[in-house]
């Protein structure tokens, strides 16, 4: 090993270190939900405090953001504004105990390209083995459907027989490529290669920019993080340069003056760093890129340092701000925001919005008539009412989208607007109606559980609940909002529709039943999504908010508790769906996950040992209020 390639070894690994005592800890312990302002005009870096390698888009409402972890877990936030990110639940979308792949996770990327499954996400990290940092080699997983947050699967490890990190895509025309760094000798270079779909390299790998410059060597000789940018027809990668160990880690740039993405001699390195330290910034680098709400500007996300003696661990904060183009049609960052800045929020973020936002669809049904929310005569406009109709109104469908601070946006998803109170009202009675995401608490609810797997939906701004008038049984009964007094008409049962995947906030995997298997008595477990019908699973109503779980791949039967058994620890498994054990209520939490609860037990749903191996156990367990008993529904 190259000693400056060992040196950057040693410090990761010194810094990993410290970071698995707090990771082990922070990845069982419930995630802590504290309200921030709603409607924000601006946001102050650091983004998040512990949140190396950014990677941040905005997709269907919503911001996403993954940054390294160093552990066995990739970890994923949403929120509806940038700020709320701060505050949004870390979930696990995936996690590995392979001995070969298994560990220090960096660097994750998700990207929505067209593969051969048609428009997916494209989740790409690099990891290795436990004993060093030798084996770390990039990994492709894809996304069920389009939702950034999986469920995935497991793909390919593009190129297992060498040491390559921080891989991205381009596109130029037609074709895909990997970008990479990968040592050479001394240097730690950039490198290209064609992709034949999103996980397989073809051809030549050939070298575009090796540390050159006296700027790009710095605490070590080092080219990383190629982050590609293309607008009015140019293509351009910024890539981070100098040691992560140094106060001067910084970007550069590359740009494509030839034809040829292939040809080395395509690519024109800029001479001077395009940003690097300042206004108490330091070591910003390892960027990524993406677009305000409303598509009008372009933004940075980066990690940086909050002094120079600061390196390559946990002290690396999550950053952004906006950016322009210079004359020349390349990008202008500008010198690193400080933490007194005032950042106006990303245009559009305000609203109107209306997206089509992923997430599991329910049906809120109101427990005084067995009938369900809906938006009148199916409308898609601004302003049309909400009130009582069949539960099978097409129109009666909402996505329970979290707001990252204990609050609901309810987005119907036929017209992709959300539940909204008419002029903010706060008087008994006001309106309840359907309008454009505003970024306003008039739009924002909090579930909260009552009995019997009922809940009562208040919301933010007026601190009252979602009533049905004067619990009327016709069609377009109006739905209000009123003092909450208890009664029925105010309670509703949050019912999933559809098919859908339930994921460990934990591990990222699902529940599987073991080996597609349609005998009683069969193990219900912990498994990597591979799409199969065994993990597809249809919630059929029972009586008051209790359901059958059920998997496609045996409609007949159940997830149940073995023998019906009320024991911690009991396992889960494929039975009568007319047995003890075999009923669960759903209830939504603060974070925007789900606990499911059994009937006969009260004891919840659990990812046994909160282990993260594909097969490990599910059991019922006492409520612990950990990540490893939160789940969620996905639409996959």
């Amino acid at each position: 090993m190259p000693l400056a390639r060992r040196t950057r070894a040693t410090l990761h690994r010194l810094a990993r270190l410290a970071l698995a005592v707090l990771l082990t800890v922070t990845a069982l312990v419930a995630p802590s939900v504290t309200a921030t302002a709603v409607g924000e005009d601006t946001v102050r870096n650091p983004l998040l405090a512990d949140g190396a390698d950014p990677w941040l888009q905005f997709h269907d409402g919503n911001y996403y953001l993954a940054t390294t972890t160093w552990s066995s877990q990739l970890v994923m936030r949403k929120s509806p504004t940038l700020a709320g990110l701060r505050t949004a639940a870390a979930v696990h979308v995936w996690s590995e105990t392979a001995a070969d792949s298994g560990f220090n996770f960096w660097a994750p990327e998700f990207h929505r390209l067209t593969g051969p499954n048609g428009t997916r996400w494209y989740l790409m990290y690099t990891s290795g083995t436990s004993a060093n940092l030798d084996g770390q080699k990039l990994r492709v997983l894809e996304s069920a459907g389009d939702d950034p947050m999986g469920p995935y699967a497991v793909k390919a490890t593009p190129m297992p027989s060498t040491w390559n990190i921080d891989g991205s895509y381009l596109t130029v025309g037609s074709q895909l490529y990997l970008l990479w760094s990968e040592w050479q000798g001394a240097d730690q270079s950039l490198w290209i290669s064609r992709m034949t779909n999103p996980w397989t390299v073809t051809g030549s790998r050939v070298l575009i920019s090796r540390p050159s410059y006296s700027w790009e060597t710095q605490g070590g000789r080092t080219n990383e993080a190629p982050e590609v940018i293309q607008r009015g027809g140019r293509t351009h990668v910024v890539y981070s340069a100098s040691s992560c160990n140094t106060p001067d880690y910084k970007l550069g740039l590359l740009t494509l003056t030839g034809s040829d993405p292939m040809a080395a001699s395509s690519w024109t390195k800029r001479s001077t760093p395009v940003f690097q330290k300042g206004n108490g910034v330091y070591g910003p680098g390892h960027n990524g890129f993406f677009r305000s709400p409303d598509g009008t500007q372009d933004w940075l996300v980066y990690h940086a340092n909050a002094t120079s003696s600061q390196g390559c661990g946990s002290t690396r904060s999550t950053r952004v701000q906006p950016f322009t183009w210079a004359s020349d049609g390349s990008p202008s960052f500008g010198t690193p925001a400080s933490t007194t800045t005032d950042l106006t929020v990303p245009s559009g973020e305000k609203g109107p919005i209306t997206a089509a936002v992923e997430g599991a669809a329910y049906t809120l049904v109101n427990r005084s008539t067995g009938r369900c929310a809906g938006v009148a005569a199916s409308s898609g406009a601004d302003g049309a009412d909400v009130a009582q109709y069949g539960c099978d109104a097409t129109s009666s469908r909402w996505v329970l989208d979290p707001t990252a601070d204990g609050y609901y946006r309810l987005v119907n998803k036929a017209s992709n607007r959300v539940v909204d109170v008419a002029g903010c009202g706060t008087a008994d009675g006001t309106d309840v109606r359907q309008w454009a995401w505003l970024d306003n608490a008039c739009q924002q609810w909090q579930v909260t559980p009552t009995s019997d797997g009922w809940s009562r939906l208040t919301n933010r701004a007026s601190g009252k609940v979602l009533d049905l008038a004067d619990c009327g049984t016709a069609d377009a009964t109006n739905i209000r909002i009123w003092s909450s007094n208890g009664s029925a008409c105010q309670q509703w049962r949050l019912a999933p529709t559809g098919t859908v995947a339930v994921v460990s906030s934990q591990s990222g995997k699902v529940l599987d039943v073991a080996d597609c298997s349609t005998a009683a008595g069969t193990s219900v477990r912990s498994w990597a999504w591979n799409g199969a019908a065994c993990q597809r699973w249809t919630f059929a109503h029972t009586d008051n908010g209790y359901y059958r779980v059920q998997p496609t791949s045996s409609s007949g039967s159940c997830l149940l508790v073995a023998s019906g058994s009320t024991a911690d620890g009991a396992a889960l498994t494929q039975g009568s769906c007319s047995a003890t054990g075999s009923q669960w209520r759903i209830e939504p939490l603060a974070d925007g996950s789900v606990r499911l609860v059994a009937r006969h037990s009260g004891k919840v749903l659990d990812l046994a040992g909160c282990g993260l191996a594909t097969g490990n156990a599910l059991v019922q367990w006492s409520w612990l209020d950990n990540l490893c008993q939160r789940f969620t529904l996905r639409a996959p």
